[in-house]
């Protein structure tokens, strides 16, 4: 190749040059691959990507994040609300840095969300060694804290030599993009070979276009699919995220409104169809309502499109219980598609229910089965009205109060984010989602600490809509610091902190095994150790102010409703903080399998033993 066809650059250069070249293509829409990227800087990356991204800083975004795990919630949220079709990346020093990022490449990976993680690592020719926050390992020397991210990533790679670079970079693109092998992509990058030159060939820096497919079923698949449902009584769509992430949502309504199929939605499938649509029956499992529940308990033929069909959906193998149900699954990735034992359509979510539709021209499940399940479901809205009603403004309000106050302030296109706590368990039961992406559960690793920095993200991804995330305080306390993020780049993400002094939802989880909430409430410890029983004097609301937000305080139902409104209208990142009463929520309408201590001393154990040996007894192996 002659010298005219290179360019000489550092390897974090040509890295930059390079993810900034990168798009991605559906249905004729192109997107820019990596949007921009988060980074914190330390030794293991200053001088290579820092000084990449100084260089070339009109090509690439950059965001500061305050900590590692945050940057990558963020860049999740981001590939969340835009369908998997843009991503970012995020770098960080070698150390304490790198491996602060195992936990978000875990709930990328188990999400099958797109980010790019650019931990440094240590010098490739180990010239200095052992390095500073370097892991000295006695008989592998090549092995170094990034790999702790090799099982929760997607693509791993350490580039040890600048010319590696170029089949590993593309291979990392391949997977980002790749609907059913996306999720974290590592690319670990010792720090010597960050800043080595190299001469690179002009056609790396080249615009590159990833074309984002829709696999058609296959023919025989989809014949024999469209049998089992003529051949159902009782079919029942359970829809996953993939609806979402294929953009499907048309294509779902168009086959519900002609089969009049009901439909039932994990947390990650919620919003596949409009909360008010005839067949939409809200959330399925443990968290789901009762009218899904119920159904699904009798459901002769259960059709999952785009599901993983997790414990909590399945309720521990427990609710599916017709005697002859069979499962037919409508995946992109093969490995989600054959759970269950199912007939299978491995395909695009979109592709495949179009095709579905006309295979099943004509068809329409029985009369009777309509009229059941839009009766249960209109006995189910009762529910969810007297869960929001408040007949006294002034009262402190419920946490299902408050859920309702925001549901009379947001707009169909604003965004709810949650991921961990109570509330994920009365959102999937409760909210009225009105479009498909108003409802961001993140409930594969429900992890504390998402859903500020996904906000941010989110924003990022759709300027013009209003973004609430929804955080207790056990969860606002495991990760605030994105706070200063969002006031430096004037993201005006809105928070709503409820404060209800502990872990609400494991206290409830640990009173009903037997372990008698211990450990799980805020209370002040007396000085002979004893707990008194009041509350910490801890106030949230001033730690916000305190970062930057400006804050709002509500103590009633009435104060609440005002808060949202101007929270809402704010062009800031507006918190609003509320303390909640205790209130009975609807109860689980199916099982969810933790484990009961098979022997204790201690009466409430033994008593939860024996509700947990009556529960399991119903677990079916489905074969």
């Amino acid at each position: 190749m002659s010298a005219a066809a290179t360019r000489r650059l550092t390897t974090a250069q040509a890295l930059v040059r390079f993810l900034a070249a990168q798009y991605t293509e559906r249905d004729g829409v192109r997107h820019r691959l990596i949007a921009g990227t988060w980074g914190i800087f330390g030794h293991g990356n200053v001088a290579g990507l820092g000084q990449a991204l100084v260089e070339y800083a009109d090509l690439m975004p950059y965001h500061q994040g305050r900590n590692e795990q945050a940057m990558v919630h963020a860049a999740v949220g981001h590939a969340r609300q835009l369908n998997r079709l843009s991503a970012q990346a995020v770098t960080t020093s070698i150390g304490p840095g790198a491996t602060n990022l195992v936990t978000g490449a875990a709930l990328a990976t188990i999400n099958r969300l797109p980010v790019l993680l650019l931990p440094g690592d240590y010098f490739a020719s180990h010239a200095a060694d052992p390095l500073l926050q370097q892991l000295e390992h006695p008989v592998e020397a090549d092995v170094s804290v990034n790999d702790t991210l090799r099982p929760v990533s997607r693509y791993f790679d350490r580039v040890a030599r600048p010319e590696a670079l170029v089949a590993s970079a593309l291979q990392a693109m391949r997977v980002l993009t790749d609907p059913a092998e996306t999720g974290a992509v590592t690319l670990a990058l010792p720090q010597d070979v960050q800043a080595e030159a190299y001469d690179w060939p002009e056609e790396f820096f080249a615009d590159r276009v990833w074309r984002v497919r829709r696999p058609a079923p296959d023919p025989v698949e989809l014949t024999e699919a469209a049998r089992a449902i003529r051949a159902a009584g009782r079919p029942l769509i359970v829809a996953g995220g993939g609806v979402h992430h294929s953009e499907a949502e048309d294509a779902l309504k168009a086959l519900v409104d002609a089969t009049g199929i009901p439909v039932a939605a994990t947390q990650a499938g919620k919003g596949a169809l409009r909360h008010d649509h005839p067949a939409d029956l809200g959330g399925i499992g443990h968290t789901g309502t009762a009218v899904s529940d119920d159904l699904a308990r009798t459901a002769d033929l259960v059709i999952g499109v785009g599901t993983r069909y997790t414990d909590f959906t399945t309720a521990s193998g427990t609710l599916f219980q017709h005697p002859g149900v069979r499962f037919l699954n409508l995946n992109i990735t093969a490995f989600d598609a054959h759970k269950l034992a199912a007939r299978t359509l491995v395909c695009d979510a979109r592709t495949g229910l179009t095709a579905l539709t006309g295979a099943l021209s004509g068809h329409r499940v029985d009369a009777s089965y309509e009229a059941e399940y839009r009766a249960g479901k209109a006995r189910w809205d009762e529910t969810v009205e007297a869960a929001y009603r408040a007949d006294d403004d002034s009262a402190v309000p419920t946490q299902t109060q408050v859920l309702g106050a925001l549901d009379a302030v947001v707009g169909d296109q604003d965004v709810v984010i949650n991921a961990a706590g109570s509330l994920p368990g009365d959102l999937h039961k409760l909210w009225r989602a009105r479009s498909p992406r108003q409802y961001h559960l993140e409930y594969g690793y429900s992890c504390m600490g998402y859903e500020i920095p996904a906000a941010l993200g989110v924003q990022q991804a759709a300027p013009g809509r209003s973004v609430w995330a929804l955080v207790g305080d056990g969860t606002y306390l495991m990760n605030p610091t994105e706070i200063v993020t969002a006031v430096q780049e004037n993201l005006p993400v809105k928070l709503i902190l409820v404060q209800n002094h502990g872990y609400a939802s494991i206290g409830g989880l640990s009173e009903s095994v037997g372990a008698e909430r211990f450990g799980t409430d805020y209370r002040h410890r007396a000085a002979d150790g004893t707990f008194t029983g009041a509350p910490l004097p801890v106030d949230l609301a001033a730690n916000a102010a305190s970062l930057g937000m400006d804050v709002l305080r509500a103590k009633t139902v009435r104060e609440l409703r005002e808060a949202l409104v101007a929270a809402r209208a704010a062009t800031r990142p507006t918190c609003v903080h509320v303390e909640t009463a205790t209130a009975a929520t609807p109860p689980a309408a199916a099982w969810w399998d933790v484990p009961v201590a098979e022997v204790s001393a201690r009466e409430a154990a033994t008593g939860a033993r024996a509700e947990y040996e009556r529960a399991v007894a119903d677990r079916r192996r489905h074969l």
